[in-house]
């Protein structure tokens, strides 16, 4: 019975005592659960409402906590990536939107079954229209495994784009304005891939091929390699985005950049 009113008494203080207290509270609440696991239930018949109220204030705590320190490492990195920019590989033959010599250069890990990317794709536009002659973009792949058509849309997108850099550009807007459509496979990329103009023959046969899947490969690794594990991410001038963040936000980066001599516009 001592051990069940101790319980008690620190369940009903976690309500009401500062975030230093409430540490210490926690610690002794280890220690008696510790000792005999099985109060616990004693705890909930004998006080329900209590019980609930304080894990309910304790699961606030915590996720205030852990926005806290979510934001805290954010800016952290966001800093960080100043002094140690990311540089992601510029292919050779590298398909670009916009000046391809401009200051700024926008890159891109995305997948064509995300939603998230959909609505990226639409800042993206934005963030080209702004800075319209002293921003590049360049598109790479980061299909996710629970998406079953994401593979495979990387696969026409870079087949394409070994035909004709346009083309792929107009088969990857129109894919992420017909997103939806994707829910019918292989055939619908075929239908797109021949509004646009593909050699569907030639299409077959790239598909497959080492230099489409080593390409899709080596955008999959970099991503990993810079911490990307959803999608869309982002390295606009070496800062890197992570997730679909308004165009406001590349506002944001670009000031900084400016304030701090990297870039001049």
């Amino acid at each position: 019975m001592k051990k069940l009113l101790s319980l008690l008494l620190v369940v009903g203080l976690l309500s009401f005592m500062g975030c230093t207290t409430e540490k210490q509270l926690k610690e002794q609440m280890k220690k008696v659960l510790a000792e005999d696991p099985g109060i616990v239930i004693s705890v909930i018949k004998a006080k329900p409402l209590e019980f609930i109220e304080a894990l309910q204030e304790a699961a606030r705590s915590a996720q205030m906590e852990m926005a806290k320190k979510q934001e805290d490492d954010r800016k952290k990195e966001f800093e960080d990536s100043f002094n140690k920019p990311l540089e992601p590989k510029i292919y050779a033959d590298a398909s670009f939107r916009g000046n391809k010599s401009a200051v700024l250069t926008l890159v891109e890990y995305s997948d064509f079954e995300c939603p998230y990317c959909s609505r990226g794709a639409k800042t993206v536009e934005e963030v080209m229209k702004k800075y319209e002659g002293k921003i590049r973009f360049t598109f790479k792949h980061l299909p996710l495994d629970f998406h079953q058509n994401a593979m495979i849309s990387a696969q026409y997108y870079e087949a394409i784009r070994l035909q004709d850099q346009e083309k792929a550009w107009k088969f990857h807007d129109s894919l992420f304005e017909n997103q939806k459509e994707l829910s019918k496979g292989e055939a619908f990329l075929k239908e797109l891939a021949k509004k646009v103009g593909a050699d569907m023959t030639k299409l077959a046969k790239d598909i497959t091929s080492d230099a489409v899947k080593n390409r899709i490969a080596e955008d999959q690794k970099e991503a990993q390699e810079f911490g990307f594990q959803g999608t869309p991410g982002y390295v606009i001038n070496g800062i890197p985005v992570r997730g679909a963040y308004p165009a406001s936000h590349f506002d944001t980066i670009v000031e900084e950049l400016k304030k701090r001599g990297k870039v001049t516009l």
